[in-house]
């Protein structure tokens, strides 16, 4: 067979991450539209659309799947009109608002429906709260006014959650985010990265309920013929 040196391949699809294009579908379902920016943590314009950091910029651990699920749960704390203002409607200045607590708790409430409260956790500083919740995501953690107003505000997120616009969406995601990790399970024993002497796991094993039955081991030499 001839090779024509001057042949130019046509690039007829683009390849993607199946849990991007889960979330990402679900971005477009809810009415946003999802744009990456290196100089952008994350952003909001009150016109849906949503700026999140590139996969350079962000911590090893951090993903679009979860940054998007983090700012639909401000979006559901927030009430369903902060999809009309910058940022959710948070002031750009000012301390910390109850709001990004309850925020927190609602995301661990809701993912821990499908048993993914790790691989679902923020990125940054937010995520000590985050881990020092308890089982019950809507359990004060002491009994300080601060506790109360966070606690009552993420009751009533996630009685929001399941209402319109969100009602089956996010669930939807979280769902068949739960099935790749099923799906993935079986392969984590035998995993290693590309990265020479990475320390780190898969994030997928974080959530892992009990050690998954182990693939057939590799031969030597990886089995390369």
């Amino acid at each position: 067979m001839l090779h024509d040196p001057d042949y130019e391949r046509a690039i007829p699809a683009r390849y993607l991450d199946p849990l991007e294009l889960v979330w990402l579908s679900t971005g477009r379902r809810l009415g946003l539209r999802i744009r990456r920016d290196a100089a952008i943590f994350s952003m909001t314009d009150g016109r849906g659309n949503l700026w999140l950091g590139t996969r350079e910029t962000l911590d090893a651990d951090d993903s679009l799947c979860q940054m998007l699920f983090h700012e639909v749960c401000h979006w559901i704390t927030n009430g369903a009109e902060s999809y009309h203002e910058r940022d959710w409607g948070f002031p750009l200045w000012d301390g910390i608002d109850p709001r990004e607590h309850a925020c927190l708790r609602l995301q661990a409430a809701l993912a821990d429906r499908v048993g993914l409260r790790q691989m679902f956790g923020p990125t940054g500083i937010f995520r000590q709260y985050y881990d020092a919740l308890g089982p019950d995501a809507l359990a004060p953690l002491d009994d300080s006014p601060w506790e109360a107003t966070v606690v009552a505000c993420a009751r009533e997120a996630v009685a929001r959650a399941d209402g319109p616009p969100w009602a089956g969406l996010v669930m939807d995601a979280l769902r068949a985010t739960a099935a790749l990790h099923a799906v993935v399970a079986p392969f984590l024993p035998t995993y290693q990265t590309e990265h020479d002497d990475d320390p780190l796991p898969s994030l997928w094993a974080m959530d892992a309920p009990s050690p998954p039955a182990p693939l057939p081991a590799p031969p030597p030499g990886g089995g390369a013929p």
